[in-house]
């Protein structure tokens, strides 16, 4: 089939819907053509056609102007299936339905839960927008050919909304980010990555970072997403101990997994968080590297029931410091946790399963769709 993936918020070389997504439909003999909004331009990468609407100047620019532009690009390309990943796209994907086009929402987040632990938002309006919000959801997806998730419980939730629902977890690719370090050879080093805000737990990791044993250096890769929050953790005692080291390709990623001996991801409980499969944790668990993570039950089913890393209080710096000390000081525990969460990646939490899921769901469309051509 002719298959367009549509974003207006993300990168061209986004993991989910290039790497992985966009990768393995034209893999798999479909003609894939990616629309993006960053201003690089078009190109072809590993059978993908790129296309580029051009970068938004603000973020309303983004909702509004970007979005037509998306829509206009889409109606130029006469795809069979079109599968876009932003909720501001839902009144495009709505608008390419009602002329006649098959369309795919892929909800990488539950947006209505997410509104609700926005900080900038008085609890009000949290309330009022996650409840608006909800009714345009199901209103919208309602009458779409299928929604696509990223986690189970994502799924369960779209499930009473539309019965074409499936989960594709955002999974490891197997082997892309295991290193050749040995322990023998890792440096007092813990690592961080992924987008770094206050909800996100940087600032009870820069505390914690202070409560360490004074050689143990937090490796910070990714970039602020608030400007003030940056600004308050630069000043933090904690914060000696930190190695800032910014934005990083894939491979870059790979090297700074391969120094740690663990991999923090203590989010805050907020209700997006508390139910979440973030991509990072199994990416820590594919390169070997223990897991340090927020003690929510969901989360300390996969790393404790796998015994591959600790879980602890994120609001607690003394705890996420403790789980620190623990594994940097314990080399052999550390490596058999890493060990433990290598294979449980192997066995379970791996992109070829969810390949394998993402190509049904689109050969039953394609079923659907030459049934309907007869």
């Amino acid at each position: 089939m002719k298959i367009v993936h549509l974003t207006s918020a993300h990168p061209r070389d986004d993991i989910r819907i290039f790497f992985k997504e966009c990768r393995s439909l034209a893999a798999a003999g479909h003609d894939l053509m990616l629309v993006v909004a960053d201003g690089l331009g078009p190109e072809v990468r590993d059978g993908v056609r790129i296309l580029d609407v051009g970068a938004a100047r603000a973020r309303l620019d983004r909702m509004f102007r970007v979005t037509r532009r998306v829509y206009a690009t889409a109606l130029t390309l006469e795809a069979d299936v079109y599968h876009f990943h932003d909720p501001e796209l839902l009144p495009v994907g709505g608008a390419l339905r009602r002329a006649g086009k098959r369309v795919v929402f892929d909800a990488h987040e539950d947006v209505p839960k997410q509104l609700l632990g926005k900080h900038y938002l008085g609890p009000v309006a949290k309330r009022v927008l996650s409840f608006v919000f909800a009714l345009y959801e199901r209103l919208a997806c309602r009458e779409l050919d299928g929604i696509i998730t990223a986690t189970p419980n994502i799924r369960d939730k779209f499930l009473h909304i539309n019965r074409n629902t499936i989960d594709i977890n955002n999974f490891p690719i197997l082997g892309e980010l295991e290193g050749s370090v040995g322990w023998d050879r890792k440096a007092d080093e813990v690592c961080y990555v992924g987008g770094i805000a206050a909800i996100r737990g940087v600032r009870e990791v820069v505390a914690a970072m202070a409560l360490t044993r004074p050689q143990i250096r937090l490796n910070l890769v990714g970039g602020f997403t608030e400007a003030e929050v940056e600004k308050e953790v630069r000043t933090a005692p904690g914060w000696q101990q930190v190695h800032p080291l910014g934005e990083r390709n894939r491979a870059g990623v790979r090297d700074v997994l391969a120094r740690s001996k663990a991999g923090l991801v203590t989010f805050l409980p907020v209700p997006n968080h508390v139910d979440a499969q973030p991509n990072k944790m199994f990416e820590y668990m594919s390169a070997g590297v223990p897991v340090i993570a927020s003690h929510f039950p969901l989360w300390c089913k996969i790393v404790e029931g796998n015994e591959c890393g600790l879980c602890v209080d994120p609001l607690d710096p003394a705890a996420i410091a403790g789980a620190i000390n623990r594994l940097v000081e314990d080399p052999v525990l550390a490596q058999r946790m890493g060990e433990n969460g290598r294979r449980a990646v192997i066995e379970r939490y791996n992109w070829a399963a969810e390949e394998k899921k993402l190509l049904a769901f689109y050969e039953r469309l394609r079923r659907r769709i030459a049934c309907e051509k007869s």
